[in-house]
């Protein structure tokens, strides 16, 4: 499916046949939102089935204000994200604005100054929001857009919006997946021109970071350069692979080159996906789906 209006284009829509518009106080509902995309999944928290998703790329934005018009027009086409009595309401949000802190050295108070050793904060535009990670001892700080949280949020007023960073559920969901080795793993999603690195031994989180990389190369680089920095063998190490690439990536053949135990993912293994989903690649999508784990 490819549908488009002036203002975005929905590049893929995956319906299972037991979605039902009278169930949804059984579904939890789950938003990812980019710079110019947008996704969307419903989940039956009953059987912990995903039941509906939408990825949608938001065109011609140029800036924070004409990205939340485009994403005024979503939500003015699209009768569910209307709807307000879904079980629960999850928002992901993508930035590269993030500090991942221990446990041990968190404060609340402080949240603001954690997050500025790594970039600047706009307080005018951005508010620093964070998320204790379930399934490790770390707490992931990161800025939002108070105009896009707040307007969301007023659209659930009966739910209380559960807000994450992209990173958290990718790593909620390695750290649960069954696709994983006791020893020492690299597991990297590739995202439209971001790369996130996880890192885990032993289903414990050692490294998690994103770049911005460009081609074949910078993949390499970045890679290479998480190898060396917690070493990692490349003729023994696995590195595990999702994302937006397709398969047999120029850029993961370019990898394979250097490393020799190289794969893509496979879906979570947490969920029941049916047949209806088979449209969608095993490897896409693991962050979104994953954001149904975080609470």
């Amino acid at each position: 499916m490819n549908t488009a209006t002036s203002d975005y284009t929905l590049l893929k829509r995956v319906k299972d046949e037991r979605f039902d518009i009278d169930d949804l106080h059984h579904y939890s509902l789950s938003i990812q939102v980019g710079v110019r995309d947008f996704q969307l999944c419903v989940t039956d928290v009953r059987e912990n089935k995903p039941l509906l998703f939408e990825d949608f790329r938001l065109d011609n934005i140029k800036t924070v204000n004409t990205r939340l018009r485009v994403l005024h027009s979503i939500f003015d086409n699209h009768h569910l994200l209307q709807a307000g009595f879904w079980s629960s309401a999850k928002l992901s949000l993508k930035t590269h604005k993030f500090s991942l802190v221990p446990v041990s050295h968190f404060v609340t108070e402080s949240a603001k100054d954690y997050l500025a050793l790594n970039c600047e904060i706009k307080p005018n535009m951005e508010d620093v929001h964070y998320y204790r990670h379930i399934a490790s001892d770390a707490v992931n700080v990161y800025a939002g857009d108070k105009k896009l949280i707040n307007w969301i949020k007023a659209k659930y007023p009966s739910l209380k919006l559960h807000l994450l960073h992209q990173g958290s559920a990718l790593i909620e969901g390695i750290l649960r997946h069954d696709d994983h080795s006791h020893d020492k793993t690299m597991f990297c999603l590739a995202d439209r021109g971001i790369l996130h690195v996880v890192v885990s031994e032993k289903q414990k989180l050692l490294y998690y970071n994103q770049f911005a990389v460009r081609g074949s190369d910078e993949y390499l680089k970045y890679v290479m350069l998480v190898f060396k920095e917690l070493q990692l063998n490349p003729k023994t190490n696995k590195v595990i692979i999702w994302g937006s690439l397709k398969s047999q990536s120029k850029h993961v053949e370019h990898l394979k080159k250097y490393i020799r135990n190289i794969s893509y993912g496979s879906r979570p293994s947490y969920l029941k996906f049916g047949f209806e989903f088979d449209e969608i690649p095993e490897h896409q999508f693991f962050d979104v789906f994953s954001i149904y784990l975080c609470d």
